[in-house]
C-alpha cells in the first residue's frame, strides 16, 4: 500500500469510458473533478477512449482551463450511438498495464465499471494501489443502445450489474452522486457503505437574474435522447394556455431531435421551440439566465448536473418525480414535481410557475439558490481528496 504524507500533492489516475469531447453528465463530472484537482496542485492523468481507432501518445490537454495528461486509447464507435466510443474489452487490461507502468499513480479513480475502469481496477489491485470508484451508470442508460432484442435486456442488465459487483469489490471506496443513487446501488448489487458525493458545480460560473420576466421561456439543457423523455415537455407545451405565450428552448443535441421536430410539427408548436443544438458554455449559461423555468422529464438521473446548473442560475424547476430529481426539487419550495410521463400534470405545474406573482417567483428562485449551495464543487473536491488519502 502506498503511504501518503499528509497534504503532499498526489498523482491521480482517472479512468473514464466517456470524456471530452463527449457531452454528458459523467464526462462533465470527470472534467470538472480533474480540473479542480490540478488547480489544487495534484498531478492528474486521464485514461479515456481516443476519438478514432489508433494509438495516440499521451498528450497534455487543456480541460476546463487546466492542463492535464490524457492517455487516449484506441477505440471503436458504438454503432447505435451518435458519439459513444469504446475500447475493445479484451484489450483493457493490456492498456491498463502500460498506463500504470508509465504513470505509477498514488491512487486510481474509475468513473465506470464497464471497460476502462474494469481493466484499471484489476491491474491497480494487483499492484496494491488504492482504487476509488464512482458509479454514474443506470441500466436505462445502457439498454437503449445494446442492440439486443427487448427480451434480452433484463439479462444484459443483470450481467452488467454482476460485473459491476466484481469490479467494485476491488475498491477502497465506492461513491455515487446522491443518497438515493447510493441506496439503489447497495440494493442492486448487495454492497455496503456506498458514499454519496455530489458531482458539484462551480456556482460562481452561473448568473441568476431575480428580476421579473417579460416573457415565458421554458428551458431544458441536456442530451436529446430517449431516456430524457423530452417529448413529454413538447406535449406539455402544446397543452399550455395560448395566453401564456410560452416558448421552449432546447439546449443540446442527440438522436431524438428529428423525432421531436416531427412531434412539434404535428402538435402545431414547432415555431415556439428553438432547437439550439450544441452550444458554447457561455450560450448555455445565457439561456439559463434568461429563462423563466427549467423543465426536466428524465427518468434516469443519478444526479442531474443540468438541474443544478439551472438552480445556480436562480430558476424554479419543474421535474419528473423520479430517481434523484426529488433530491433537488422540493415540491412547492423551489419548483414542482410531476408524475413521470404525464404531460397534463407537467403543463399544470409549468402553469403554476409561469402564473406566479413576482414575489412568489422570487421566493422560488431564492430557494433554488439556497438549495444548490451544498453542491459547490469545492466541497466535492475536499471529500474526494480525503478518500484518495485513505
Amino acid at each position: 500500500m502506498h503511504t501518503h504524507t499528509p497534504n503532499r500533492p498526489l498523482k491521480i489516475l482517472i479512468g473514464c469510458d466517456t470524456f471530452t469531447p463527449d457531452i454528458n453528465g459523467a464526462a462533465r463530472f470527470a472534467e470538472r473533478l480533474a480540473a479542480g484537482l490540478v488547480e489544487r496542485g495534484h498531478e492528474v492523468h486521464i485514461v479515456a477512449p481516443n476519438t478514432e481507432y489508433r494509438k495516440k501518445a499521451p498528450a497534455i490537454e487543456i480541460v476546463e482551463g487546466q492542463p492535464m495528461t490524457v492517455h487516449r486509447l484506441p477505440s471503436v464507435k458504438w454503432p447505435k450511438h451518435e458519439w459513444l466510443r469504446f475500447v475493445w474489452p479484451w484489450r483493457s487490461k493490456h492498456y491498463a498495464r502500460k498506463v500504470m507502468a508509465e504513470v505509477q499513480p498514488d491512487v486510481v479513480h474509475i468513473q465506470s465499471h464497464i471497460v476502462i475502469g474494469r481493466g484499471l481496477s484489476r491491474i491497480a489491485r494487483g499492484r496494491g494501489i488504492p482504487i476509488v470508484a464512482t458509479n454514474h451508470v443506470m441500466p436505462e442508460n445502457i439498454v437503449d443502445f445494446t442492440m439486443l432484442p427487448k427480451s434480452m435486456n433484463s439479462l444484459a442488465v443483470r450481467l452488467a450489474w454482476a460485473d459491476a459487483k466484481r469490479t467494485f469489490a476491488l475498491t477502497s471506496a465506492v461513491t455515487t452522486p446522491t443518497r438515493r443513487a447510493a441506496d439503489f446501488l447497495e440494493q442492486t448489487i448487495d454492497i455496503a457503505g456506498v458514499v454519496p458525493i455530489s458531482c458539484g458545480i462551480d456556482k460562481a460560473s452561473y448568473t441568476p437574474d431575480l428580476s421579473p420576466r417579460t416573457d415565458n421561456r421554458i428551458v431544458f439543457v441536456g442530451r436529446i435522447t430517449a431516456e430524457k423523455q423530452i417529448d413529454v415537455i413538447v406535449r406539455a407545451l402544446a397543452k399550455l394556455d395560448p395566453a401564456l405565450n410560452a416558448v421552449l428552448d432546447l439546449v443540446g443535441d442527440g438522436d431524438q431531435r428529428p423525432a421531436l421536430e416531427r412531434l412539434a410539427d404535428e402538435l402545431g408548436v414547432r415555431e415556439r421551440i428553438t432547437f439550439h443544438g450544441r452550444t458554447s458554455d457561455e450560450d448555455l449559461r445565457a439561456a439559463l439566465t434568461r429563462a423563466s423555468v427549467f423543465a426536466i422529464a428524465s427518468i434516469a438521473e443519478l444526479q442531474s448536473i443540468a438541474t443544478m446548473e439551472a438552480m445556480a442560475s436562480g430558476l424554479p424547476v419543474v421535474a419528473a418525480d423520479a430517481v434523484a430529481l426529488p433530491h433537488l426539487v422540493h415540491h412547492g419550495e423551489n419548483g414542482y414535481l410531476f408524475t413521470p410521463g404525464d404531460a397534463d400534470e407537467l403543463a399544470a405545474r409549468l402553469t403554476d410557475v409561469l402564473a406566479q406573482t413576482p414575489d412568489e417567483r422570487r421566493a422560488m428562485q431564492q430557494e433554488s439558490l439556497d438549495m444548490v449551495e451544498p453542491h459547490d464543487i469545492r466541497r466535492t473536491l475536499d471529500t474526494f481528496e480525503s478518500l484518495y488519502r485513505g
